[in-house]
């Protein structure tokens, strides 16, 4: 349920005056019919409220009221009343609404008070790069989108695709379109993809997006998942970011490679020519944060309980808590890069899906890299070798949790994750995420009444 404001509270700011008049600007200019108001719930849904155009300056300047008490991790009945105010920075004409002439806007939420409502994901990440900012850091990430596309008739038992190429296969038609419609769209929204290609598995893709701040790109994630969603729809295929669909199909994940850039010159913090694998001591540090807080984070990275039927010895993702080269079992991995390309040099960090929530992760992320360097904490020694052949090695090493149950009670007793995300909504999700393993611990699948039921 949403109202309109009379008044704004004065503690509430609406953006900069100019930003707010180009919007209305180009909102005029485009003869838009409507305007989508999109905010994210605590598990990484986006939800939307959609007004006319000719409300547009009025949510910009007065904001939108709507009844927080049914969005997951929002406020309870009592405390029902919340604030959408949109980023103006966030403007953009929606492509693949075709009937009419949409615009969106990303919102943050406040309270009636005029204090920014505590459970909103976006405002936790915000938070965290603010304390980057401070410390003279820009957060820069660049990530690798997987996905699936399944053709019709969709049957969530056997979904099935007539997509029968491989990796980086040129003989994928259909998809081949569908990745330049998405591609198309995002760059009309201000998203450039930097490439995309098919992946391993059998209707398998990759949307790899050109690097952004934390922010930005925690934006740019959400709408380049509705927009995935969206166009696969106009070519009657049905896409998906669930982690591991089908237990013969190769894993969906978002490799995401980070850079802290200095704020005032633009400089790469994590080059150091002489530095082991051309990183600095700054990213070393920042490295062994994330090592040290991986295990309790990784619940927010991997946040379904079918997350953990990708994370299996293997398969090319992490379940060790190390950092490599070479190997892309690694939860880390530094790519190589030239001594003469030094804005090349980044992190990639492996244990995160498509499905988290971008603005928990990033934050989580950043955080646990920040402590690391306030702590000086030294950074362990690479895993190159292959880690599920070499067990002396394997037996000396921190596991990533196993299961959605085990994780959230990593995140429970992490030190870190109450910082990052902020006590309100580390609990939120924390319920959010215990209501779901309790529900699957008491579903009885195909698969234990085709093992079990006719043996005992």
């Amino acid at each position: 349920m949403t109202t309109s404001v009379p008044d704004v509270p004065s503690a509430i700011p609406i953006g900069d005056s100019a930003a707010v008049s180009r919007v209305l600007q180009n909102a005029l200019d485009l003869a838009l019919a409507y305007i989508d108001l999109q905010f994210t719930d605590v598990t990484g849904l986006v939800k939307t409220v959609t007004i006319p155009a000719r409300q547009l300056e009025a949510a910009l300047k007065q904001g939108v009221w709507f009844d927080g008490s049914s969005v997951e991790g929002f406020a309870r009945v009592a405390e029902s009343d919340m604030y959408l105010r949109p980023d103006p920075n966030t403007f953009a004409v929606i492509p693949w609404e075709t009937d009419r002439r949409i615009g969106r806007l990303i919102c943050n939420v406040y309270t009636p008070d005029g204090e920014p409502f505590a459970g909103d994901p976006r405002a936790a990440l915000q938070n965290a790069v603010a304390k980057a900012e401070s410390l003279g850091y820009c957060y820069r990430l660049l990530p690798e989108l997987e996905f699936y596309l399944f053709s019709p008739p969709f049957d969530s038992l056997r979904p099935q695709t007539d997509d029968r190429a491989g990796y980086f296969d040129a003989s994928d038609k259909e998809t081949r379109l569908v990745r330049r419609a998405i591609t198309d769209a995002l760059e009309s929204m201000g998203i450039t993809v930097d490439s995309s290609h098919h992946e391993v598995g059998n209707g398998q893709q990759e949307l790899d997006l050109s690097g952004l701040d934390a922010l930005a790109m925690a934006d740019a994630v959400m709408t380049a998942r509705l927009a995935v969603k969206s166009i696969a729809k106009n070519y009657n295929l049905f896409a998906t970011f669930m982690p591991k669909p089908s237990a013969s199909m190769a894993g969906s994940g978002m490799h995401i490679h980070q850079q802290l850039i200095d704020t005032q010159t633009g400089v790469n913090l994590f080059f150091d020519l002489n530095g082991d694998h051309s990183l600095s001591l700054l990213a070393q540090e920042f490295l062994a944060g994330q090592l040290a807080h991986a295990r309790g984070l990784c619940a927010i990275f991997a946040p379904l309980v079918n997350s953990y039927k990708r994370l299996v010895a293997g398969l090319e993702a992490p379940t060790y808590i190390t950092w490599a080269q070479l190997n892309r079992a690694a939860l880390v991995r530094v790519p190589r890069a030239r001594a003469d390309q030094p804005d090349s040099v980044r992190l990639e960090l492996r244990a995160l899906d498509p499905s988290c929530n971008p603005y928990l992760a990033f934050a989580a992320m950043l955080c646990a890299g920040l402590d690391g360097i306030a702590h000086k904490l030294p950074l362990p020694t690479p895993a190159e070798e292959d880690l599920h052949r070499f067990n002396a090695r394997r037996h000396s090493l921190l596991a990533l949790p196993t299961s959605l149950g085990e994780a959230v009670e990593a995140l429970r007793a992490s030190t870190l994750a109450g910082d990052a995300l902020g006590v309100y909504l580390l609990d939120r999700f924390l319920d959010a995420k215990r209501i779901e393993w309790d529900e699957y611990m008491l579903h009885v699948s195909q698969w234990e009444r085709d093992r079990y039921l006719q043996s005992y």
